[in-house]
């Protein structure tokens, strides 16, 4: 698995932490051993261009996800395809504001962006109620996992 990480934000982000948590949430889908992923984390005015670039909304955001391959997370019975996940983009400021409101450290917030991008990155969305009830199921589901090891 390639997994790539890039710390434009100015603020300080434990890179390898990072890396494994995604490994670790990659493993648990499925996804093929040979995926691509990038993670970048940004400054506020960054993520705040990308997200009316790309979204067509005003302002800051925590998390986009940009789908490369379209990769799906592999059954128990079906071989995972092999290709480029895709591509997150983190904001650590959004996230400490969030961590903050939350009412827990920035890095459980960095963590939970983290997994949310990798859901949306396989397909998983929250529009919808039962898809946010999946989708938030499977992040809550899956941090637990990780936390607990």
């Amino acid at each position: 698995m390639s997994i790539e990480i890039l710390n434009e934000s100015g603020r300080d982000l434990d890179v390898k932490k990072l890396s494994d948590l995604s490994r670790f949430v990659m493993d648990r889908m499925r996804v093929h051993p040979l995926a691509e992923l990038c993670i970048k984390a940004v400054d506020e005015p960054t993520i705040a261009e990308l997200n009316e670039q790309w979204m067509e909304k005003v302002g800051p955001t925590d998390v986009l996800a940009f789908p490369m391959d379209e990769l799906r997370p592999g059954l128990v019975n079906e071989e995972p395809e092999e290709g480029v996940l895709g591509d997150l983009v983190l904001c650590p400021d959004v996230a400490a504001k969030q961590a903050e409101t939350a009412g827990h450290s920035e890095e459980a917030e960095i963590e939970l962006l983290t997994v949310h991008g990798i859901l949306h990155l396989l397909g998983y969305d929250h529009a919808e109620p039962e898809e946010h009830k999946e989708m938030f199921g499977l992040q809550d589901e899956l941090l637990a996992a990780w936390r607990a090891q």
